[in-house]
């Protein structure tokens, strides 16, 4: 069974975690898939919008899979994949830990009325930093509170606060999702595509996103075929014969 499914509804595509019986937790798989299935959607000139949810409505996520750590940055807009077109978080249940950092990274959110965001990191002794971007998508006090203190967030005290846009009863969030993507659908795709990327530029970038993109930039130089001709010509005593590959 895929940990991460697509749903394709025309230009909209339906991206959801696939792991019920866990509570949809972030293990390695559901990491590597959602970041493969997104690159997808990006290179689909046929798909416009998508939608991130889950399998189940007892929770979107329960946060990372103690028994299975992931790369958790590889789910993250923004930080494991790229897209100049909109993406829509629709909630059910819990989002915990890293759940919240997936969809508070996404442009737009629908959440049903029993959706609880918590993040509970500091009373379990570890973080990854990625909650730290809360502060630039939600007030900042409030923020330190989800962060600090592990207060459980309602959906009506984070649509009060801006952090959702639809609060929905129970089992609509993708029904209020699609139709939100029906919307987008009749704008102008260029428009929203220069909107959403001047949007990301005046963002503040958090210490994850600078790390993931200087760890990337490290990594294409590690496994380039330079760095094997420069070890080569090295060893050899020769001038490299670099390609830029």
């Amino acid at each position: 069974m895929p940990a991460v499914t697509v749903e394709d509804r025309g230009a909209i595509s339906i991206i959801r975690i696939n792991r019920p019986e866990r509570l949809n937790a972030i293990g390695q798989a559901v990491a590597v898939e959602m970041q493969q299935a997104f690159k997808s959607f990006d290179a689909d000139p046929d798909k416009r919008v998508a939608i991130l949810s889950a399998t189940g409505n007892r929770a979107f996520s329960s946060g990372a899979d103690v028994n299975d750590l992931p790369e958790l940055w590889r789910a993250i807009p923004n930080v494991g994949f790229h897209t100049d077109k909109p993406i829509i978080a629709a909630t059910s249940g819990w989002v915990v830990g890293g759940g919240i950092v997936m969809v508070m990274m996404c442009d737009l959110m629908v959440s049903t009325e029993d959706t609880q965001f918590y993040y509970p990191e500091a009373k379990l002794g570890t973080t990854a930093g990625g909650i730290s971007s809360l502060v630039a998508r939600m007030p900042h006090k409030l923020a330190m509170e989800v962060m600090l203190l592990g207060t459980k967030v309602s959906a009506q005290r984070a649509y009060d606060v801006g952090f959702v846009n639809r609060v929905v009863p129970n089992g609509q969030h993708e029904t209020e999702a699609l139709a939100m993507a029906a919307q987008l659908l009749d704008s102008a795709p260029l428009v929203i595509s220069a909107l959403k990327r001047l949007v990301n530029e005046v963002m503040p970038v958090g210490p994850i996103e600078r790390m993931v993109a200087v760890s990337q930039t490290i990594a294409r130089v590690r496994q380039s075929d330079d760095l094997q001709e420069g070890i080569r010509a090295y060893k050899e005593k020769r001038k490299p014969r670099f390609t830029g590959k």
